[in-house]
């Protein structure tokens, strides 16, 4: 049985928690910004974590083999293979 913990920055996260994952980079335009860049992972409660584009992936992979898929469906077929 895989674990229902993923790890997001320092931090082990129960994937029941993970409400959204964000499929681009976060971009607002302030100054003063210190996401951007980064893919936001949206948790219950009005939580969200920041991470990079590998840190994504991984929580992706992870949802996907929680929820018994050994492979995420790709319905686009030009996406990169190395995505996910």
């Amino acid at each position: 049985m895989t674990s229902p913990l993923i790890k997001i920055d320092d931090k082990h996260i129960p994937l029941y928690r993970v409400v959204w994952v964000s499929d681009v980079p976060h971009f607002c335009g302030e100054p003063d910004c210190m996401h951007e860049g980064d893919y936001e992972v949206r948790l219950d409660v009005d939580d969200s974590l920041w991470t990079n584009s590998k840190g994504r992936n991984e929580v992706l992979k992870s949802l996907a083999r929680w929820c018994g898929d050994p492979k995420p469906d790709d319905d686009n077929q030009e996406s990169d293979p190395t995505d996910w």
